[in-house]
């Protein structure tokens, strides 16, 4: 395992010196930073040039001056990084990645969290009705997001999702003619998911809409997306259903061990809720975390407690209801303080935001702070999700296509196990090897490579940093956008090594 740690560090950093000496050589013959003063009409224009060419360094051949900024980055390896600074604005490239990293760490965190979740599970359940309405629903869908340009979907969310939203909320209702066109688009969509015979179609094509319809009438008649809320009703509702549905994909329902582990974590959540209440008066952004810790060290403990054929079952079961209990309970508090936060002067009843990370001058405590984080998020995660989501659809549903029609799937059929146990313990694990190799490479290159998002969103993330850093003939800036991308890609071929031999017994990276 160590040998071939080495082995590819090794040949990762060899990689890694290749590229940053070639990038060097094609910015420093390509960017001039002269070209301003050339054009230049100032009387001492000459004076001018020099003193540019004498604080550059230009006059050094374009190697010298590369193993010079080598020299300053191979200094990260024992904690004295310099990569030079930005000769525009006199700032150290450390200062700008520190500052840049943690804006592209946040917008793309939950964009590639949630695209990987909906891609894989919408992908599998495609898969497992392969040639149904559903199937060719999503086949059309995902080609049709993954052809979207990005700057394109980014100027309509801006457009419908925020402007219009935004001027939707002034008098929030919803006609009754659009409710019944909601109405009946819902209970298309949900009969197609379900599927079934012509008569369970129709009763969920029925029950589908009629819900979709009760639930848009109360949010017309209430004025609830003025002053939303969940409550412990709706968390509960939410969190049995939650319960039922892990249950049956992770342990099946027939373990009543797991089943009753999950609900008696809705039971404790629900328990916890207005006690929370309080404790969330003073919350900050650690005690939420320890908070997370908390109620997966309790639903482990309470699957535990419960047993059955299968602790293992039990404790998963019952951990991950817990976390989805919590974060309803998050969303909830959240939603507690968006009336305050949209009738604040600095958002003037517009809370959707279209640009920036935050907004100016904006006071609050924790609460008001991190609603006002997500509502600038909304728009780019969203438009980041939509491409990724479709990526991974496809990948997804056909690796999982390959695999149950494998030897081994058959052979576990004719064992008598259960479709589920099937799918679950034999197909979906090695359907995910393929997902395996894009997702590590795929965040590496999100990290990079949202400069057209963060460009119309106005996040001053990594991808500002490459532009501005281009634009202003400001090499050093783009060698360290370079070099923490560039690190990020070797590090992820690394990472899918491991990952494949988590996922696949007969792949062993120790060789």
């Amino acid at each position: 395992m160590l040998a071939f740690i080495g082995r590819r560090l090794l040949s990762s950093a060899i990689v890694l010196l290749g590229a940053t000496f070639i990038v060097y050589m094609l910015l420093a013959y390509s960017l001039d930073p002269l070209e301003e003063l050339y054009a230049s009409s100032a009387p001492n224009r000459d004076q001018l040039i020099q003193q540019r060419i004498d604080l550059l360094n230009l006059d050094t051949p374009a190697p010298v001056r590369y193993l010079s900024w080598l020299g300053g980055a191979a200094g990260c390896l024992v904690g004295q990084c310099d990569l030079g600074s930005s000769w525009v604005t006199n700032q150290p490239v450390v200062t700008m990645l520190s500052s840049a990293i943690p804006q592209t760490v946040t917008l793309i965190g939950m964009s590639v969290v949630v695209a990987l979740a909906l891609g894989v599970t919408v992908g599998i359940a495609s898969a497992l009705r392969q040639y149904t309405g559903f199937d060719y629903g999503v086949t059309f869908m995902s080609f049709v997001l993954y052809s979207l340009p990005s700057f394109w979907v980014a100027v309509l969310l801006k457009l419908w999702g925020a402007i219009g939203f935004n001027d939707f909320l002034a008098d929030p209702r919803i006609s009754p003619p659009v409710i019944a066109g909601i109405s009946l688009l819902g209970g298309l969509v949900w009969q197609a998911i379900v599927g079934g015979n012509a008569r369970r179609r129709a009763t969920t094509f029925v029950i589908a809409g009629a819900a979709t319809a009760a639930m848009l009438t109360f949010i017309t008649t209430t004025g609830w997306l003025l002053d939303p809320s969940l409550g412990p009703v709706v968390i509960g509702i939410l969190g049995a259903a939650i319960a039922f549905g892990v249950t049956a994909i992770a342990a099946g329902l027939r373990n009543r061990k797991a089943l009753y582990s999950a609900l008696t974590a809705v039971g404790l959540g629900l328990a916890l809720y207005y006690p929370l209440q309080f404790a969330f008066v003073n919350a900050s952004a650690l005690m939420i975390v320890g908070f997370g810790l908390l109620t997966v060290l309790s639903g482990v403990v309470i699957g535990w407690l419960f047993g059955g054929p299968d602790r293992g079952q039990s404790m998963r079961a019952a951990a991950i209801t817990a976390v989805f209990v919590a974060i309803l309970i998050f969303v909830d508090r959240l939603m507690g303080v968006w009336e305050v936060y949209s009738n604040s002067s600095r958002i003037a009843g517009r809370p959707i935001a279209t640009i920036g990370s935050q907004t100016p001058g904006l006071t609050g405590d924790f609460w008001v702070e991190t609603l006002d984080t997500y509502t600038h998020l909304i728009l780019p995660t969203i438009a980041l999700i939509l491409i990724s989501f479709a990526s991974y659809t496809r990948y997804s549903r056909a690796s999982l296509l390959e695999v149950m029609n494998q030897d081994y799937i058959r052979t576990a059929r004719a064992k008598g196990l259960s479709e589920r146990v099937v799918t679950v313990r034999h197909a979906f694990r090695n359907a995910l090897i393929p997902l395996a190799t894009i997702v590590p490479l795929d965040i590496a290159n999100l990290f990079g490579g949202a400069i057209i998002t963060e460009r119309i969103f106005g996040w001053t993330g990594m991808g500002t940093l490459f532009i501005q850093g281009m634009n202003r003939h400001d090499v050093d800036p783009v060698m360290g956008y370079f070099i923490v991308v560039g690190t990020l890609l070797v590090l992820a071929n690394i990472v899918v090594d491991f990952v494949y031999a988590a996922l696949d017994p007969r792949i062993r990276v120790n060789a």
